[in-house]
């Protein structure tokens, strides 16, 4: 039998292990520097101006939703292909989540869909829009924000399969995926099986800095210790009446609005940062891996779809649409290939069908879902692993 090839994998390194054992030595396990070091060069690799580490992908979305206001009964747009927390978010704070079909083709978010929703209802009826980079594909930002501006939405960026992804804009410019250049903000997840690991991990990124302080302070409680921002006077701060002038001490703290407790811990953001160094390597090598899926599926009679070779692409994942889904999975886990389905419908969800989604609300997304299976796809894929799960494939089919 041929040993496990799962669908995704993290790679750890020597050098990886070097960088956390080094962390777990030092003065800090959290709260420390490697937090900042952490946001600097990630917000550098993709290119915005600020980046705020957290606990995850979960974290990120949720303190972004925070930072933006969203409220009671707020309805936010986004798409039903995703990871269910792209939609949870909203729901955290007690937002309605309104869901929009995919393009059949991208598998992304149907700006077309979007429009048709918000030019149905009167102007205000929405607040936000999720897109989602799904599978690693680059969401057309450029589109979005004309249609948010337009309709004076905010947009979050799903980004957590995309980190070194891209878009061509219209003056034929490489937008990255999280650069802020059209959305408010946007968020990533280092979680193992995805381009850079923490062990778990996020961000959020953003070019706004009244966004970025909001996010500060929501990570860790709503505390803020920068004296410039605080609002009691100094006689409550010090515990003595008489003191009118001079410094806060410097034990004082205020907690300011109600946060929470997301943050890194600086041995994961270590880790985050030596896998940081390999990103683009990975990155070119997923490339490999989706080029020679696609031309060994071109055509095939059985196949009706496939993320193909598409510019900016980021491949966390590579979905096939097949004949007989259920029938290939079966046979792919025989023969110890554990390839996944990405994703259940998240308005199919039991959860979401109790506000009254059901089975023929969106056409792509749930033929999408009746055939789609993400092969594995990781840069430690070796040559004959991938010529192992293309012969299992076709002699599946009988070729």
């Amino acid at each position: 039998m041929h040993k496990p090839i799962p669908y995704g994998r993290q790679n750890i390194t020597a050098e990886d292990i070097e960088a956390v054992v080094e962390t777990l030595k030092s003065d800090y396990l959290t709260q420390g520097p490697k937090i900042e070091e952490f946001e600097t060069t990630f917000a550098k690799y993709i290119g915005c101006k600020y980046a705020v580490a957290v606990a995850n992908g979960t974290a990120a979305l949720h303190l972004g939703i925070l930072a933006l206001g969203v409220k009671e009964g707020d309805k936010v747009i986004t798409t039903p292909i995703t990871f269910s927390a792209s939609a949870n978010c909203v729901r955290y704070c007690g937002g309605e989540v309104v869901f929009a079909d995919i393009d059949p083709v991208t598998y992304l978010l149907d700006i077309n869909a979007v429009r048709g929703l918000l030019e149905a209802a009167p102007k205000g009826t929405y607040k936000g829009i999720i897109p989602v980079d799904f599978a690693g594909n680059a969401v057309n930002l450029e589109e979005f924000g004309k249609l948010a501006s337009e309709f004076g939405l905010w947009i979050i960026e799903d980004a957590c399969h995309a980190p070194g992804g891209y878009f061509v804009d219209t003056s034929a410019a490489l937008q990255n995926c999280g650069n802020g250049r059209f959305a408010d903000l946007s968020v990533f997840s280092f979680h193992p099986v995805k381009h850079i690991a923490s062990g778990e991990g996020g961000m959020v990124t953003t070019n706004n800095v009244d966004l970025y302080k909001d996010l500060l302070k929501l990570r860790s409680h709503g505390i803020t210790r920068n004296s410039s921002d605080f609002t009691n006077d100094l006689s409550l701060a010090t515990g003595d009446a008489s003191i009118k002038t001079g410094n806060y001490p410097g034990w004082y703290m205020e907690m300011q609005e109600l946060g929470y407790n997301y943050r890194l811990t600086d041995f994961q953001a270590a880790l985050g940062l030596s896998q940081l160094k390999r990103a683009d390597d990975g990155l070119k090598r997923r490339k490999e891996i989706a080029k020679k899926y696609n031309e060994a599926f071109l055509g095939k009679q059985w196949l009706k779809g496939q993320s193909g070779v598409v510019e900016g692409h980021a491949y966390h994942l590579y979905v096939i649409e097949a004949e007989n889904r259920l029938g290939l999975y079966n046979f792919l886990r025989g023969a110890n290939i554990f390839a996944q389905v990405h994703y259940v419908p998240v308005h199919l969800m039991p959860y979401y069908r109790q506000f009254g989604w059901q089975q023929g609300d969106f056409t792509y997304a749930e033929t999408y879902y009746e055939n789609c299976l993400s092969l594995p796809m990781y840069p430690t894929l070796s040559d004959a692993e991938q010529d192992f799960v293309i012969t299992t494939i076709k002699k599946f089919y009988n070729e």
